[in-house]
């Protein structure tokens, strides 16, 4: 029988191949699943292909499989007007809308959508935030309920769109407006009805004569949406002249997010925001010389009274709290500074 032997030399020759061969083979390592978020936007489906889907569409791109954003229109998941309860219980993951819409319980949901007459350009918006601190007041206000506010943005002017004309105050009387809470509450002392329907039965309402109009947008979204097929007249006077709309997040989604997905994340969104800034303000101008829509105007003597009352409205909503008059308090301080610089930034 043939006695086969194994030498110390064969043993560590045969060791130190079998270690290098384990060295060079390649690493199997178990990929890890894409972190998953839900965002519902205030938006319809139509309005949403601008305001929302290519931020989330260059999100998803750039993080290269490590995060993906579900987008959801409004009233996809929760109706519109549950969406901060809904993010804040991790129900949905994110959120893009303004304050009053969602019905957050913050201090700040009263100036969120359209505050009356305490914007008059879409520059207005980031120049408050960003120069004047009303970023960090709103981050504070959110943290406390558990939400990460991730960026603010100017978005479109607020104009009536009306199935019959407005040339006077007096033509507000009574008219059924689909609108914003906070602009409702202004708008009900010159006659006007709020009514509240889901965002895109707006247009079947219109027709079934349960509204007369809108005052939730310019005109580039009565356009975009349909709703100028359904409306005949343009009011140019604004309650506002840019709403104020944010990204939002559960703020334990959003601090189990690495770093450099937060940045991406913000960075993506405040291109949507720019995005929207020459959109809308292009689309104003073109709309009102190129649209379906008859421009119609109250006159200045007579919108004076509509200013004198949102002054007024401002210092009603200051008494309510010491946070709001700090809020109402840099916004007369901004506006008074507008005024005093003259030509372009303000022309009256």
């Amino acid at each position: 029988m043939e006695v086969k032997m194994t030498t110390r030399r064969k043993l560590l020759t045969h060791g130190a191949l079998a270690g290098a061969a384990a060295l060079a083979a390649p690493a199997v390592a178990r990929a890890q699943a894409p972190i998953k978020w839900r965002l519902q936007t205030y938006a319809g489906a139509a309005l949403s292909e601008h305001v929302v889907k290519p931020a989330v569409d260059a999100f998803n791109t750039a993080a290269n499989g490590q995060m993906e954003i579900e987008l959801y229109t409004a009233d996809q998941l929760v109706p519109t007007a549950e969406l901060f309860r809904a993010m804040q219980s991790g129900t949905i993951d994110a959120v893009q809308s303004d304050d009053d819409s969602m019905a957050s319980p913050t201090e700040v949901t009263v100036f969120g959508g359209y505050f009356p007459l305490a914007l008059r350009y879409s520059l207005d918006v980031p120049a408050l935030f960003y120069k004047y601190g009303l970023k960090q007041i709103w981050e504070e206000e959110y943290a406390k309920v558990g939400v990460k506010h991730i960026s603010a943005g100017s978005w479109d002017p607020c104009n009536f769109s009306t199935n019959k004309p407005v040339r006077s105050l007096a033509d507000l009387q009574g008219l059924r407006v689909f609108t914003f809470p906070t602009a409702g509450r202004f708008l009900a002392q010159f006659g006007v009805v709020p009514v509240t329907v889901p965002y895109e039965d707006v247009e079947v309402a219109m027709q079934t004569g349960e509204l007369d109009g809108v005052a939730w947008s310019g005109i580039t979204e009565v356009h975009t949406v349909g709703w100028s097929n359904v409306t005949k007249y343009f009011l140019t006077n604004p309650i506002s002249g840019a709403w104020i709309g944010h990204f939002f997040a559960n703020m334990d989604r959003w601090n189990e997010v690495p770093p450099h997905l937060q940045v991406l994340m913000a960075q993506c969104f405040d291109a949507s925001h720019l995005y929207r800034q020459h959109w809308y303000w292009a689309g104003e101008a073109d709309l009102r010389v190129n649209g379906k829509l008859e421009l119609t105007t109250i006159p200045d003597e007579e919108w004076a009274q509509v200013e004198a009352a949102a002054a007024k409205f401002w210092d009603e909503i200051a008494a309510e709290s010491e946070l709001k008059a700090k809020v109402v308090g840099i916004i007369k301080q901004y506006n008074e500074l507008m005024t005093k610089a003259g030509r372009p930034y303000r022309y009256s």
